[in-house]
């Protein structure tokens, strides 16, 4: 069964958890709109049920089984906690599992109205992550190494969207953050796709952080690249200065590594997610914006 013929209803979740999950069954089940690696629903008023869609393995939610339960306990915010697991069978036969519901608002779908609370919220959350990881810890593939790996990725993004106005600064960015050094220290625990899809704000503020699939040990400067990515305009110097611990080669890459992010909202909001029902209008502008702070902040 392709992808494709895949059609994940409201039904299907609720046969799935009579079948493997009979004590939760009865709670009212319905959609939540966005995502495409995983599908979610929502289930009850405290949990979601997030469905294996199109991600090709399990791998992301398997990491997110294992680790999360492990790391949530020490962090500042409210992160999605696994609490029952879904196996493939023959009437789905891919990956689910029931998690903890996070209350509040996708960014890309609200705002921040409280920029510096934001931002020491966002800094105090990465520095409780932000530490050594156990040595079976997962890796990324794509994600994780020094900006200079991530070259072609950003030539094709940069070709396909970067503003013509814009297009020497931009570059002049890039080319900083692959001159910076390495990251020296151990492999950290990094969330490693922060972007405003995954992280959710109330009364104008970051109140949580979702979608850990694509964590990793490696440079936290791919989480450090909220700083432009995610804060509103005029809060980097706060980020960092509550943040502490990033020293100026981080920095470098972290605000390089913001520029190919930006770059890839922009072209996710043109292509219209992926040929995906719904797409990401919303990711063109939030990727143009944080564009802008990455060369002014």
């Amino acid at each position: 069964m392709t992808d494709a013929e895949i059609e994940i209803t409201a039904d299907l979740v609720r046969d799935l958890l009579r079948e493997q999950r009979p004590d939760l069954a009865g709670l009212p089940v319905r959609e939540v709109a966005g995502g495409w690696g995983n599908q979610m629903w929502r289930l009850g008023d405290g949990l979601a049920v997030r469905m294996q869609r199109m991600d090709p393995t399990p791998r992301l939610q398997l990491n997110e089984r294992r680790w999360l339960p492990v790391l949530a306990p020490r962090l500042p915010l409210p992160v999605p906690t696994p609490v029952r697991s879904g196996e493939p069978s023959a009437r789905f036969p891919k990956h689910w599992t029931v998690m903890t519901w996070v209350p509040g608002e996708p960014l890309d779908h609200s705002s921040i109205s409280r920029g510096d609370h934001a931002a020491g919220t966002l800094a105090g959350f990465l520095k409780a992550l932000h530490v050594e990881a156990p040595a079976d810890a997962p890796v990324s593939g794509d994600r994780g190494g020094h900006p200079r790996t991530c070259t072609d990725g950003f030539d094709r993004f940069f070709r396909a969207v970067v503003p013509g106005g814009l297009a020497d600064d931009v570059r002049a960015v890039w080319d900083d953050a692959v001159a910076a050094p390495e990251w020296e220290g151990p492999p950290l625990w990094v969330h490693g796709d922060l972007h405003p899809a995954n992280v959710v704000v109330s009364d104008g503020t970051l109140s949580g952080v979702i979608d850990f699939g694509d964590m990793f040990a490696g440079d936290p400067a791919w989480d450090l690249a909220a700083a432009w990515v995610v804060l509103p305009a005029g809060t980097v110097s706060r980020f960092f200065d509550a943040y502490g611990q990033a020293d100026a080669g981080t920095i470098r890459r972290a605000r390089g590594l913001a520029a190919l992010k930006s770059l890839f909202l922009m072209l996710m909001g043109r292509n219209g997610g992926r040929g995906l029902p719904g797409g990401k209008p919303a990711w063109g502008p939030a990727g143009r914006a944080a564009l802008d702070r990455v060369l002014r902040d």
